[in-house]
């Protein structure tokens, strides 16, 4: 409780404080970044597969984009129970069984032939990955401070930008061969499924679900640790039961921008390869290499935002500003540009959104109550990641019945431009959000 708190204000004190929170987050965020790249690998091992599937399998873009988006008609129908579980079970239980679920789904990908069975596999493994994120979200509210938050949050979710670059030559590599007369993509599902089951395992026994459970921690650091936390709980204003939270109009403007953001996030993460392979005509190699370089400008774009948004106090224009450089970079690509370098430089600013997302993510945890702020967080990834569907099936679909990506880059910027504007109409505190 707040009021069990010492005063701390001796140098001695401030250097506990100091102390605690950087040993808190050497011990959590490093593992938790790698837990995210491992569930990002599958984003990379699908968007680069679609190459060897439309090849081998003669899968065209609509059945890839309802492929690739399918994985969504689950993922969303779970996600607040997913938050809601490791808020009131186990964050650390939680997450090792959706690690390992979605690992062996990933590698059980590998064994598609027909659109069908893709359909099959992609609904099952968004079924398995669905407590993760939201998870890890909450989570992060259990251990980091307000002022740390966005910081901490972009910290984990730079592992986005990195499974990608990461992920792209490798994927592209793997592509490229064939082993044991079994095809490449075949491969590229098999070998990125074995780490999340591995590391699964590992998360049971490393990660801690409170700081008053840490052995790791000294007992005055938890002590410390808990009466902060809670007395920013006790700051806010007074929780929102989380029936009145899901209905509140701060929560559904936030879904609403979301749904947005995920739109032109997702459309780029599954269809950019594509777009890359048949504009240059490069080997599959040359594309994931290539591939890797806007990702590689989003990971920094990324850590320099969250710090930027911290230092400053300032979450809503940190939110926005990613995506008016998006729409810049899809105005670009509407020009179809000639030059490659210069397609990959309006491509890289497309990516460049993928920024937005730990700012975004710190609003929800400090304009609503604990159990509230569970349940919204899990909403709002639920309907944005309605657009994870809506996004690739329906580019897929106009770049096959217009026969030009023109149509789909116009939606896409007029998403961006949305997401932006409504951003700066979301409350900027817990008194406007509980008006």
């Amino acid at each position: 409780m707040a009021a069990a708190i010492p005063h701390l204000n001796t140098p001695a004190d401030t250097q506990l404080m100091d102390h605690t929170r950087r040993q808190i987050s050497l011990r959590l965020l490093p593992f938790l970044f790698l837990l995210y790249i491992t569930n990002y690998l599958d984003r990379t091992s699908v968007a680069y597969a679609a190459i060897g599937m439309s090849r081998d399998l003669g899968f065209s873009d609509r059945v890839f984009g309802l492929g690739a988006g399918i994985f969504f008609v689950s993922y969303v129908a779970l996600q607040v129970p997913g938050a809601l579980l490791v808020e009131r079970w186990s964050a650390r239980r939680v997450i090792c069984l959706t690690m390992v679920a979605w690992g062996s789904l990933t590698a059980l990908t590998g064994l598609v032939h027909t659109p069908g069975q893709l359909y099959v596999a992609r609904f099952v493994l968004g079924a398995a990955e669905a407590g993760f994120f939201p998870g890890v979200i909450v989570y992060l509210s259990h251990w980091f401070l307000r002022k740390d938050r966005a910081k901490a949050t972009s910290n984990f979710m730079a592992a986005i930008p990195i499974s990608f670059v990461i992920g792209s030559p490798i994927a592209g590599w793997i592509l490229g061969h064939r082993w044991l007369a079994i095809q490449g993509w075949r491969w590229l599902f098999i070998m990125e499924g074995m780490p999340a089951i591995l590391l699964g395992i590992v998360a049971f026994y490393y990660l801690t679900d409170y700081p008053g459970e840490a052995a790791w921690l000294a007992p005055e650091q938890r002590h410390w640790m808990e009466g902060k936390l809670g007395e920013e709980k006790s700051d806010k204003a007074q929780a929102m039961p989380i029936r009145l939270a899901l209905r509140s109009p701060a929560v559904l403007m936030l879904a609403a921008v979301c749904f947005l953001n995920y739109l032109v996030l997702y459309t780029f993460f599954f269809w950019f390869p594509t777009l890359l392979k048949r504009q240059s005509g490069f080997s599959d190699v040359n594309v994931g290499l290539l591939g890797a370089l806007p990702y590689a400008a989003a990971f920094v774009a990324m850590l320099v935002n969250g710090w930027h948004s911290d230092k400053n106090h300032e979450r809503h224009w940190h939110s926005a500003a990613p995506y008016l450089i998006a729409a810049a970079g899809l105005l670009g690509l509407i020009t179809h540009p000639r030059s490659i370098a210069l397609s990959l430089l309006f491509f890289t600013l497309v990516g460049i959104c993928v920024s937005h997302l730990p700012v975004f993510w710190a609003i929800p945890t400090e304009i609503l109550g604990q159990s509230a702020a569970a349940a919204a967080v899990g909403m709002i990834n639920a309907v944005g990641s309605v657009a994870g569907f809506a996004g690739p099936y329906l580019f897929g679909y106009l770049n096959s019945r217009t026969g030009s990506l023109s149509s789909g880059l116009g939606v896409l910027m007029v998403a961006s431009l949305a997401a932006v504007a409504l951003t700066l109409c979301t409350p900027r505190n817990a008194q406007a959000a509980n008006r």
